[in-house]
């Protein structure tokens, strides 16, 4: 077994904040060393604890919307790889999901990020990503999701695509009309599709 299998086969069964989950352990993630792009979201809904899939409801639907690509060239692990900053759904809150659990990244994120060599461009959805992964953060995610030229091309900060975040699409018209577009180049552009 390679290391890259064995650090896997350990964060499949990770049990570190077990006590913490109502609705129990199931990381959710999907990555291969080959991967071109990064998707880097919160953590797993009910609906993807439940399947084991990540993206596997209508916020999936909609990202792969943004991206411009099908659900076949998503789940390609050799092409995407998906490492939310929480790997099991933490439960619900009063307005939604609760935040991932903290004892997650700490313990696994920088070991599988040191196997994803060839990374050309890494998505960052919602804030929880954002504040981990960006050195520079401005005041709040919309200013963050603005500043989006800034980090561009390697890194592209996005809002949640879940459908909460419908009135924030509607105030901010322009993310699907100006990043949006280059988005779905810059993808296309990495993954030759």
């Amino acid at each position: 077994m390679t290391s890259f299998e064995s650090l896997l086969t350990q964060v499949r069964s990770c049990r570190l904040c077990a006590e913490h989950l109502a609705h129990g352990v199931r990381p959710v993630l999907q990555i291969s060393p080959q991967a071109k792009v990064l998707i880097v979201g919160q953590a797993p809904g009910r609906k993807v604890h439940e399947s084991g899939v990540p993206f596997d409801d209508a916020s999936g639907d909609r990202l792969r919307e943004w991206l411009g690509i099908t659900k076949d060239v998503f789940y390609d692990s050799e092409k995407v790889a998906i490492l939310p900053m929480g790997f099991c759904f933490p439960g619900t809150g009063k307005s939604g999901d609760l935040a991932p659990r903290a004892e997650c990244a700490p313990a696994w994120r920088e070991k599988l990020l040191a196997h994803l060599p060839d990374i050309e461009v890494t998505l960052l959805v919602g804030q929880y990503a954002q504040k981990y992964h960006l050195e520079k953060k401005p005041a709040s995610l919309t200013a963050t999701v603005q500043a989006w030229q800034s980090y561009w091309p390697a890194v592209v900060p996005l809002p949640h695509p879940s459908p909460r975040n419908n009135i924030w699409l509607s105030k901010n018209r322009w993310f699907e009309e100006m990043l949006v577009p280059r988005l779905r180049l810059r993808i296309a552009e990495v993954l030759g599709c």
